[in-house]
């Protein structure tokens, strides 16, 4: 599966504490927001703003991070792994909520930007994999984690409505 090892400073300096499973509430390990950088071997991880993995998130798969950035340097509360299958993703996209209108299949990093699938995405369904979801076609923005067996029949109940302009699905880490 893999681990997480986060670091107390940027460049991997200061305490480091290793990771091997979800952990909801860092306060309880006494590392509540003073993550600045950290490596990943194996599965992706999710490091989320607050406890039970709410808020803010970002995406670490397996790779070594100086830096968490500026926006989640030191506001990090909770961290779990990505288990899911991450081989052969496919997600399917829809034009209208409840899966109707156009659709459109897709099972690689895709810019909706200019297109004509730009900001018209209204729900999905994810058929393998798991899928970061961007606003913006830098990646940047509102972003949303889209997994299987948990399909958005209306993205406004996530605050998503016709803004998705990029999509990638994660990576496996070399172990899986």
């Amino acid at each position: 599966m893999g681990k997480i090892i986060i670091y107390e400073h940027v460049n991997f300096q200061g305490m480091s504490k290793e990771f091997t499973t979800d952990t909801p509430n860092l306060i309880a390990v006494g590392w509540n927001d003073i993550v600045s950088s950290v490596k990943v071997i194996g599965q992706p991880w999710v490091a989320y703003e607050h406890v039970d993995y709410k808020g803010q998130f970002l995406v670490f798969e397996e790779g070594e991070y100086d830096s968490v950035g500026k926006e989640m340097n030191d506001r990090i509360s909770s961290l779990q792994v990505i288990r899911e299958d991450l081989h052969n993703p496919q997600i399917t996209l829809y034009q209208h909520v409840d899966y109707k209108g156009r659709s459109r299949i897709v099972r690689e990093a895709t810019n909706l930007a200019g297109g004509e699938n730009d900001d018209i995405v209204s729900s999905h369904k994810v058929q393998r994999g798991v899928w970061l979801l961007c606003e913006n076609s830098d990646g940047s923005g509102p972003q949303h984690l889209a997994r299987a067996h948990e399909d958005v029949p209306n993205y406004k109940a996530i605050d998503f409505n016709d803004k998705l302009s990029f999509l990638r699905p994660l990576h496996p880490g070399r172990d899986s």
